[in-house]
């Protein structure tokens, strides 16, 4: 057995620029984004660990730091007890805190075995094909326009990207996102595949059903989370299916496997969305991709990272890694926090579109510990 000892709970922040707090571009902003780790060590000398890009918020830390103390003495390897035990721990206040254990506790028996993740999933992809996801449009010259679009599009296009997807504008604007599904469409839709997000920013029916048809007319691939219901209404969305025949991709915003088979059997959604950061870690997000091949559904993947990679090398139903949040005068805002070379960034992707699973023990990655402790504005252990 590898009976936990210590669970350690690193709170710290990383800097970013030209970027607003939601994540659109204002030339000349500055600030400092909070974010975590976990560390997990065995009474026999194991460690696993994990730190999330995106999916590091304070919120995150509050559901840690009420279940840390009960990992003190569990067998490290019994993912699926401790994964069922900690999901009815949480089961008020919506289960995020799971995912970083379970995503930590995949990374240490991956370590123990010295393997990587992505061979004890039975991973069979090397490379991802990959889609630029970009911030959301702003009013300072970066994303304002459709032309700005489009020209970031071609760019994405020359480095190698296959696929782009947009994030509109806040203000949730029907004509002018629908212009802009458009404009982009005219201008690269016979070279790439194309995506829209409003990110729950249209704010009526009707607004979600016009930027719709425009997709539609445009041949997207799929239209994700359009209304202000945060994207979790199954009635509204059985309903703008009905009207619509672009793909609909919802569950970004619903958390774990049981929920996502309501809206998936209720014909509400043609695509599932899962995210190891947010649905019960590796585990919750193998779960999801395989309720999603029973049903004869796709799965796609929600953000970025090495444990986001691991899962998609062993699913089948899936389509594409979401490069998030690009932008063609800001770098991508997740925490420079790796010394083996991994990268989110947008310059790195392969020339043939894709980015690469890593391939060593546990997640492939090595996290820059001093970088954190620099950084860090709160340390939390558990003994």
């Amino acid at each position: 057995m590898s009976l936990i000892e210590r669970v350690e709970i690193h709170e710290y922040t990383f800097p970013i620029e030209n970027l607003s707090p939601g994540r659109s571009y204002v030339p000349g902003a500055r600030s400092d984004v909070s974010s975590l780790g976990i560390r997990i060590f065995t009474r026999d000398g194991l460690e696993g660990s994990y730190c999330p890009q995106h999916g590091g918020k304070k919120a995150h830390v509050g559901q840690l730091l009420m279940i840390a103390q009960s990992l003190i003495g569990r067998d490290a390897l019994q993912r699926e007890s401790i994964y069922d035990d900690l999901k009815r721990a949480l089961r008020q206040v919506g289960f995020i805190g799971v995912s970083h254990v379970d995503i930590a506790l995949w990374d240490l028996a991956a370590r123990k075995y010295g393997v990587s993740v992505k061979e004890l999933l039975g991973g069979f992809r090397t490379r991802l094909r990959t889609y630029a996801s970009t911030t959301h449009g702003d009013e300072y010259g970066a994303l304002t326009r459709p032309e700005d679009y489009a020209d970031f599009a071609e760019a994405c296009h020359a480095l190698g990207f296959g696929a782009f997807k947009i994030h509109g504008w806040a203000e949730g604007e029907p004509k002018r996102e629908a212009q802009n599904v458009l404009h982009l469409a005219a201008a690269v839709g016979d070279r790439m595949t194309l995506l829209l997000d409003p990110a729950c920013q249209l704010r009526t029916f009707a607004d979600a059903l016009y930027v719709g048809r425009a997709c539609d007319e445009a041949g997207y691939f799929w239209y994700e989370d359009p209304m202000r219901d945060g994207g979790v209404s199954i009635q509204a969305y059985k309903r703008l299916r009905e009207k619509i025949t672009t793909p609909l991709l919802l569950t970004e915003h619903v958390r774990g496997v049981e929920p996502k088979a309501d809206w998936a059997v209720a014909g509400a959604t043609d695509f599932l969305r899962a995210d190891p950061d947010m649905d019960l870690g590796i585990s919750g997000v193998m779960r999801i991709a395989r309720l999603a091949e029973a049903l004869g559904c796709d799965v796609e993947l929600h953000g970025v990272g090495p444990a986001h990679r691991a899962c998609m090398s062993a699913i089948r139903n899936t389509n594409f890694y979401e490069l998030a949040l690009v932008n063609p005068k800001a770098r991508n805002p997740v925490p420079p926090i790796y010394r083996c070379g991994y990268s989110d960034h947008l310059e790195d992707v392969g020339a043939d579109g894709c980015y690469p699973v890593p391939e060593g023990p546990g997640l492939g990655v090595e996290y820059d510990w001093d970088y954190i402790a620099r950084r860090r504005t709160a340390l939390h252990v558990f003994t």
